[in-house]
C-alpha cells in the first residue's frame, strides 16, 4: 500500500496518509473552483487501496468514475505538468443506489431503523410533537410490534391517538392534536414518493463495504439529484445511513488503512435548522465512528457552514477559492483562513480568493496527527472520465452488479398494520355479535391484549431483541435486515 495517497502538488506532491484517512477531512470552495474533480481524485485515491468509498451524486455528474477517461489533452498536460509519473486512464467498480428506485439499486431503511429522533426532523415535528412520536415508537417496541414501512407508523400513531386515555397511565398524555399533525405531515411526506425508502428489504451495511475481483474498493454512488430537492429528507438520510454504521460497526483503534471513507456532499443541509438534541448525536458519532474505522468527509462552500465543534475534528483540509463580493464575503474568507496551521511563507486571506479553478490551499495529518502548514497546491487530474455514463452504460453497469436483483422486489411482511387492522376487525366483529361496544365487555386490560398481539409477532422470531442506538434505530435483527 503506498505510504502516501497524493491528491495535489505544491513543491512536492501532498496527500492524505491511509492511516490518518479515518481522522476525517473537509473540501470547500465556491461553485465552479472543483470541488467535485478534488472529490473524485480522492476517491480514486481510497478505491486504488481497496477502501470502499460512499458518496451523494447531487449534481448527476459523477457516474463516470465507473469508466475510464479518455485521450484528452488538458488532461494529459497537467499530468505532465505536476510529473505524474505513468499516468494513465482507469475505471474504477462502481455500485449505483437510488431511494427512488429509477438510476440505481433501490436503498431502504425501516421506520425503526430511521428512529424518531430523525423521523422528527424529517417531518419537522415541534417538541411535543416528537414527543408523541417517540411515545408511540416506545407502545411498539415494548410489545413487539415492527414498524417497518409507513402503514406501519400510520397504524401505530392512529392505535396511540385513539387509546390515549387507556395509555395515559403508563405513557404519559397523548394530545390529539399532536397526532393530527404528525398524520398530516406523514401525507405530505407520502406526496413526495418518501414511502419508498421505507420497507424491506432493508440495506445491508456489509454491501456498501465491497472490494471487487482485484481489490479496488467499491465506489457507492447515490443518485441524489432529485432527492437534494427535499434536502431535509436529503441530509437526514445520510445521517441516518452515517449512524447506522457507527451503530454496527466494531471497534477497530487505528487502522492502516479505512474500512470505508464517507462524502457527505452539500453538508451546510445537515446543520441548518438542526435542533441542539440532534445536534450533540451528530457531533458525538462524527467523534467516535473514527475508531470504527470509518472516514467522513463533508463537502460544502465555506468552512463556516460547519459548526465549531464538528469542524474541530476534520484533519484533512482542502480549501478552493472562496470570491468576496460583499463585506460577509470578505469576513467568511477571514474565518476560512483561520481554521489553517499558519505557513509563513503564504498570506492565506489573499490566496484563497484568487485560487484558480483547480488550484486548493491544503492541509493533511502527518504522521503523528498533526495538521502540516497550509499550501498552495495544483490538484492532480482525474483517471476516470469525466462525462457521465449515458443511461445505457449506466444500466448495463447496474444489472451486471453483484446485486442486481437484491433489493428489485419490495417484502410486505406482517408486521404493526397487520397486526393492528386484525385486532379492530376482531373488535369490530364481537361489536356485531353481542350487540354493543366490544370495550364495555372486554375482560383484558389494554397490556394484557398488546401481550396477545406481542406473542403473535415475535413468535416468528422469538429471540429478537430490541435496542435503540445512537440516533434511535433498532439494532438486532427485529427489523427483518439481513445477516
Amino acid at each position: 500500500m503506498r505510504e502516501l495517497l497524493s491528491i495535489a502538488k505544491a513543491e512536492t506532491f501532498l496527500g492524505v496518509l491511509p492511516a490518518m484517512a479515518n481522522r476525517h477531512g473537509l473540501i470547500t470552495g465556491a461553485t465552479g473552483t472543483g470541488k467535485t474533480v478534488t472529490l473524485r481524485v480522492l476517491a480514486e485515491a481510497f478505491s486504488e487501496i481497496g477502501v470502499p468509498v460512499v458518496m451523494a451524486d447531487v449534481k448527476g455528474d459523477l457516474s463516470g468514475l465507473a469508466a475510464a477517461g479518455s485521450d484528452d489533452a488538458k488532461i494529459n498536460e497537467r499530468a505532465r505538468q505536476l510529473g505524474v509519473d505513468e499516468f494513465s486512464y482507469r475505471g474504477f467498480p462502481v455500485l449505483f443506489w437510488d431511494l427512488y428506485g429509477e438510476r440505481g439499486h433501490p436503498i431502504r431503511t425501516t421506520i425503526s431503523d430511521m428512529g424518531p429522533l430523525l423521523l422528527s426532523r424529517v417531518l419537522n415535528l415541534n417538541e411535543t410533537q416528537s414527543g408523541v412520536l417517540n411515545l408511540a415508537f416506545r407502545v411498539a417496541d415494548d410489545n413487539g410490534l415492527l414498524l417497518l414501512d409507513f402503514k406501519d407508523l400510520r397504524a401505530i400513531v392512529q392505535y396511540v391517538g385513539d387509546h390515549a386515555s387507556e395509555l395515559k397511565t403508563q405513557y404519559g398524555n397523548v394530545s390529539s392534536a399532536s397526532v393530527g399533525a404528525i398524520q398530516r405531515n406523514l401525507l405530505a411526506l407520502e406526496s413526495q414518493d418518501a414511502e419508498r425508502f421505507f420497507g424491506e428489504p432493508a440495506l445491508n451495511l456489509e454491501d456498501l463495504m465491497q472490494t471487487d475481483a482485484s481489490g479496488a474498493g467499491c465506489i457507492n454512488i447515490l443518485a441524489a439529484e432529485r432527492l437534494v430537492q427535499s434536502p431535509t429528507l436529503y441530509a437526514t438520510f445520510l445521517l441516518w445511513l452515517l449512524a447506522e454504521l457507527f451503530d454496527r460497526l466494531p471497534e477497530v483503534g487505528d487502522v492502516s488503512k479505512p474500512k470505508l471513507v464517507f462524502f457527505f456532499d452539500e453538508a451546510h443541509l445537515l446543520f441548518d435548522d438542526a435542533p441542539d438534541a440532534l445536534m450533540d448525536k451528530i457531533e458525538q458519532v462524527v467523534r467516535l465512528i473514527r475508531s470504527k474505522g470509518v472516514g467522513v468527509y463533508f463537502v460544502t462552500q465555506n468552512p463556516i457552514d460547519i459548526p465549531d465543534r464538528v469542524l474541530g475534528q476534520l484533519g484533512n483540509r482542502v480549501q478552493h477559492a472562496l470570491r468576496a463580493f460583499t463585506p460577509k464575503d470578505q469576513k467568511a474568507i477571514r474565518a476560512a483562513a483561520e481554521t489553517f496551521r499558519i505557513n509563513p511563507k503564504l498570506d492565506v486571506s489573499s490566496a484563497i480568493s484568487e485560487l484558480a479553478v483547480g488550484e486548493a490551499l491544503v492541509s493533511f495529518l502527518d504522521d503523528l496527527g498533526q495538521p502540516t502548514v497550509v499550501e498552495r497546491a495544483k490538484i492532480l487530474p482525474p483517471r476516470s472520465r469525466l462525462k457521465p455514463l449515458s443511461d445505457a452504460e449506466r444500466t448495463e453497469v447496474i444489472g451486471a452488479s453483484v446485486l442486481a436483483g437484491t433489493y428489485d422486489e419490495p417484502v410486505d411482511r406482517e408486521s404493526a398494520y397487520e397486526i393492528l387492522r386484525a385486532r379492530a376487525t376482531e373488535a369490530a366483529v364481537l361489536t356485531a355479535q353481542v350487540g354493543r361496544p366490544a370495550a364495555s365487555r372486554r375482560t383484558d386490560t389494554v397490556l394484557e391484549a398488546f401481550a396477545k398481539t406481542a406473542a403473535r409477532s415475535m413468535a416468528k422470531s422469538i429471540s429478537n431483541q430490541l435496542v435503540r442506538g445512537v440516533l434511535g434505530s433498532l439494532l438486532g435483527q427485529g427489523t427483518g435486515r439481513r445477516r
